[in-house]
């Protein structure tokens, strides 16, 4: 498009950053650079037996796990977590999907994943939403690590209440057996990279790689775009 024709568009319909709210150049997508240099990243994937990782011991049979933002009450990660799940902001999660996927193509011990799965909505949540907010992340992760994506390579059978103000022993009650697998997919994969949005418990991850590994012996890794901190 003609640079003109561009700055013309961008006057008659500006568009804003999911962090600050400021205006956006017609070079710059969902985050403004000021947002894009201020995430607060946690850069967790190189740090083994990490604060995600520990979630899982004992309940499932994770390789790795990480986390690219720290999300803080009220902070930028808090924002754009709601941008993304409920505001219809998709552009952010594809955006910081190939933040998060630049960063970990990056670092030797992740480079060897070759298929990337984001954690299911139900049909009907996702009809309701109109999008699977991990399936925007996964596709920006896919991106930038190279690496092919599925977004129904698990599927969630049963529509199950928010987990929020749940406790540990109800959502992974909420979350047990609800979820199926395609076969063909699992079965050409050697290390799989399951997508979510945000970790708290680790209950419906946990459920995933459970579902996942009652057929199946691939590797499994985990990588949150947010992690919630104090």
């Amino acid at each position: 498009m003609n640079p003109y024709v561009k700055d013309f568009f961008h006057l008659s319909f500006p568009r804003y950053c999911a962090g600050c709210e400021k205006p956006l150049y017609f070079t710059e997508k969902a985050l403004c650079v000021h947002c894009l240099l201020a995430l607060p990243r946690a850069r967790m994937h190189h740090e083994r037996e990490n604060a995600i990782e520990k979630l899982f011991w004992g309940k499932a049979n994770v390789e790795m796990a990480t986390a690219f933002l720290r999300m803080s009450r009220k902070g930028m990660a808090h924002r754009l977590i709601h941008e993304l799940k409920y505001d219809g902001n998709k552009a952010v999660g594809v955006q910081l999907g190939k933040l998060f996927g630049a960063e970990l193509s990056r670092a030797p011990e992740w480079k060897n994943i070759d298929l990337i799965v984001p954690v299911p909505l139900h049909p009907l949540k996702e009809l309701e939403r109109g999008y699977n907010q991990s399936a925007m992340i996964a596709m920006g992760m896919s991106d930038t690590m190279r690496v092919k994506w599925r977004a129904h390579a698990l599927k969630r059978n049963v529509h199950t209440a928010s987990q929020t103000r749940r406790s540990r022993w109800e959502r992974w009650q909420n979350v047990n057996d609800i979820f199926s697998l395609d076969r063909e997919i699992f079965n050409k994969t050697s290390h799989c990279l399951l997508v979510d949005d945000v970790i708290t418990t680790g209950a419906t991850i946990e459920a995933c790689v459970n579902a996942v590994h009652q057929h199946f012996e691939c590797k499994i890794s985990v990588a949150s775009l947010a992690r919630p901190v104090r």
